[in-house]
C-alpha cells in the first residue's frame, strides 16, 4: 500500500470497480472504516478518495449522475477536497456536477428527510463514508477527494428490504431481502425500482472508473506518485503541502484549518462544466 491511493467504499460492487493499478480499496463503514484508514495512512497511503454511489438529496438528479464535490459536509463541519485532485477528476469526468455532498452515520431512506437535509445544508447527495475519509485525511494532512454516482434519486423512498440487504462485508444479504419481502410484499414494486436504479448507477460507475484511469485521477500519479507542493497546488498556506485550505463560511475569508463550522442553513451551488447540459451527468456503459 505504500505510496498508493486508497479508495473508500461500503459496497462490494463499488470495491470491485474501484480497485486497479496503484489503487487499494477499503470496503467498510463507521469505526472499522476509520481504523482501517488509520492503518493505511501508517503504511504510506499518498491519497484517499471516497468512491462509489450516493443517495440523491437535490431534486432533478437521476440515477447515474456523477458528483465531484468541492467539500464534504458533516454536522456543523466542512472538509474541502484537495483542489488539484478535484480539478483532475472534473477534467476526466467533465459532465459531473460540482456541488457539496453530505456525510452521515445513518441511511436516509425517505424523500421527506432528503428534502430537509438538502434545504438545511445545500448538499446534493449523501453517503456514509465520505465524512470519515475526509476526517482521517485532514488529520494526517494528505490529499482527499470524492467521486460519487447517484443511485437513489431524492424522490425515491428506500423500502425496508433495501435497508436490511447488506452484510458487513458489503455484499448483498439475499436471505434478509427475501425475508423482508415475504413479510411485506407491497414493497416489491419499490424494490424493483431500486434495482433498476442500481443497474444504471453501476454502469455509470464502471464507465467513469475507466475514464479516471490509473490512480483514480490522482495528479502526477504516473510520475513517481509525486504529491505537488503547496504553491504548485494553489494552496494559500505554504505549510499545508497537501493542498488543504478551508474557506470559512462564517467570516468569508481563509484560515489555516482543515475544517470549519457552518452556520445553518448552508446552501451550495450546482455547477457544471461549460460544455455539459442538465441531463449529461449520466454515464452509461
Amino acid at each position: 500500500m505504500s505510496g498508493g491511493i486508497v479508495a473508500v467504499t461500503s459496497l462490494a460492487l463499488e470495491a470491485r470497480i474501484a480497485v486497479g493499478p496503484g489503487v487499494s480499496v477499503i470496503c467498510s463503514q463507521g469505526e472499522r472504516l476509520a481504523a482501517a484508514l488509520e492503518l493505511a495512512v501508517e503504511r504510506g497511503a499518498c491519497g484517499i478518495i471516497s468512491f462509489g454511489v450516493a443517495g440523491g438529496l437535490a431534486p432533478g438528479l437521476a440515477a447515474g449522475d456523477w458528483i465531484v464535490p468541492a467539500a464534504v459536509i458533516t454536522g456543523q463541519r466542512l472538509f474541502p477536497t484537495d483542489r488539484t485532485w478535484t480539478r483532475s477528476l472534473r477534467g476526466r469526468l467533465p459532465q459531473a456536477l460540482q456541488a457539496d455532498i453530505l456525510g452521515t452515520d445513518n441511511l436516509v431512506p425517505d424523500p421527506e428527510r432528503k428534502q430537509l437535509l438538502h434545504a438545511q445544508t445545500g448538499a446534493v447527495a449523501v453517503d456514509m463514508e465520505s465524512h470519515i475519509a475526509a476526517t482521517i485525511a485532514a488529520v494526517h494532512q494528505i490529499p482527499f477527494a470524492a467521486a460519487r454516482v447517484i443511485i437513489d434519486p431524492a424522490d425515491r423512498p428506500l423500502p425496508p428490504a433495501a435497508l436490511v440487504g447488506l452484510r458487513s462485508d458489503g455484499t448483498a444479504d439475499v436471505v434478509a431481502v427475501f425475508r423482508s419481502v415475504l413479510e411485506q410484499p407491497s414493497q416489491l414494486p419499490a424494490l424493483v425500482g431500486i434495482a433498476l436504479d442500481a443497474r444504471i448507477a453501476r454502469a455509470a460507475l464502471r464507465r467513469g472508473r475507466r475514464m479516471l484511469g490509473v490512480g483514480l485521477g490522482f495528479p502526477d500519479f504516473g510520475d513517481g506518485h509525486r504529491v505537488p507542493a503547496a504553491k504548485e497546488r494553489n494552496s494559500p498556506f505554504a505549510e499545508l503541502g497537501s493542498g488543504f485550505a478551508v474557506e470559512s463560511r462564517r467570516s468569508g475569508g481563509l484560515r489555516g484549518a482543515r475544517e470549519t463550522e457552518l452556520p445553518w442553513p448552508q446552501h451550495s451551488t450546482i455547477e457544471r462544466s461549460a460544455s455539459s447540459t442538465r441531463r449529461e451527468g449520466r454515464f452509461s456503459a
